[in-house]
């Protein structure tokens, strides 16, 4: 698209393209750079869900356990009959 601007010398302007059309003009190496990005972005995200689900696991854990600790015997435990048992509430 061209456009006559004001000392009569033509413009040319350039036309919007679409997402669609940038994706498919961008090199390989823009693409793995994108990529990298979004897996830097994804993989940082899921260490903070991670941070944060840690740091509420005791209360979760009790919250979880209350109904089945409150009708154990008197000065007894729970206990884990396996060994990863103990691995899904720390």
């Amino acid at each position: 698209m061209a456009a006559k601007g004001t000392s009569g010398v033509l413009i040319k302007m350039e036309e919007e393209s679409t997402p669609q059309e940038e994706f498919e003009n961008q090199s390989l190496t823009d693409h793995l750079r994108e990529l990298r990005s979004c897996l830097i972005i994804s993989f940082s995200a899921v260490f903070v869900g991670f941070c944060g689900a840690y740091a509420v696991i005791r209360p979760i854990g009790s919250w979880f356990f209350r109904p089945l600790v409150e009708v154990l015997p008197q000065g007894t435990s729970l206990i884990f009959t396996s060994y990863q048992e103990g691995f899904f509430f720390i």
